[in-house]
């Protein structure tokens, strides 16, 4: 018989007491956490960077590299920016406080540990890092072009999407760091409301991105499109090989105008928009008004038009 073992989340525990790892890695293995220990800095960042934790413990006071500029350095690595980074330092003074948060951490605990606490809130942060993962999964699958950056303009997560409109615009990684950065950095800087643009010269074509508002503590959300200058009509014709006429019919049936609506809005019958929907529906492979409205949402969405 087959048993579906469910896989146990791995923890890095960076300390430079051996007595305090001793007494972490009982502590969490009894709760079913697989551990992964480091005595310093230098250590723990070699450690993550070749098997990803799912959270890590880290003591804030070390010597060489202490526990913030670990934290910093662990969170250039792409692969570990998500990771939920909880300091344990026996300071409890509010700069200290402030600087492990500034540095990466999404939480702090004090010494003596308590290891029920400290697992309450370990179990807390995993489920808020598992339940972001899964929507970014989510966004990955439905094909939207959104990316994340920090408040100095550094992009910290995207769509593939995101990363195919890029190359298409020839924006390698150096345009994106060089160019790219300072433009949003600065634009974030202004506070720019949600709903509002901003245009790029991108070294092959414009692109544009709406600014979507913050989600989180210095992650910043955008949705990236193509510039164009057309209007949602000649979207619509250019990318469903609609006509002219088609492709107004296809854009009030997706602001939920009905076919007498619209026959009104176009100067035309009813049983002539009909015989416009019907062209319209085998082009975009749909059988009904609503699947048609939900193709043409989707693209406008996507091109920044809608949302």
């Amino acid at each position: 018989m087959m048993v579906n073992e469910q896989k146990s989340d791995v923890v890095l525990v960076v300390d430079d007491s051996a007595e305090t790892l001793g007494m972490l890695s009982q502590a969490l293995d009894e709760e079913g956490l697989t551990v992964l220990i480091a005595l310093d800095g230098e250590q723990a960042i070699n450690i993550a960077s070749k098997m990803t934790p799912d959270i890590i413990l880290l003591d804030a006071i070390m010597p060489n590299i202490d526990g913030f500029e670990t934290c910093r350095r662990m969170k250039q690595n792409a692969s570990l920016r998500n990771t939920p980074i909880i300091f344990m330092t026996g300071l409890s003074d509010t700069e200290h406080i402030v600087m492990g948060l500034e540095a990466g951490g999404v939480d702090y605990i004090s010494k003596p540990i308590n290891p029920q606490e400290l697992v309450a809130r370990m179990r807390v942060h995993l489920s808020n890092a598992r339940m972001t993962q899964s929507a970014r999964v989510a966004l990955d699958n439905a094909g939207q072009n959104i990316f994340t950056t920090d408040s100095g303009g550094q992009m910290l997560w995207a769509t593939p999407q995101v990363f195919a409109l890029f190359e298409a615009a020839l924006a390698d990684s150096k345009w994106l760091e060089t160019m790219l950065a300072p433009l949003l950095r600065s634009w974030l800087d202004r506070s720019p409301e949600q709903g509002h643009k901003l245009v790029m010269d991108a070294p092959l074509k414009k692109l544009q991105c709406k600014y979507l508002g913050e989600v989180s503590a210095n992650e910043h959300l955008f949705r990236l499109f193509e510039e164009d200058g057309g209007s949602d009509e000649d979207v619509l014709k250019k990318s469903f090989a609609l006509t002219d006429r088609e492709a107004e019919v296809l854009l009030w049936i997706a602001h939920g105008k009905t076919n007498r609506e619209i026959a009104q809005i176009l100067d035309m019958s009813p049983r002539t928009v009909n015989k416009h929907l019907e062209q319209v529906f085998k082009k975009l492979g749909v059988e009904n008004r609503t699947a048609a409205a939900s193709v043409a949402i989707r693209l406008l969405s996507e091109t920044g038009r809608l949302g």
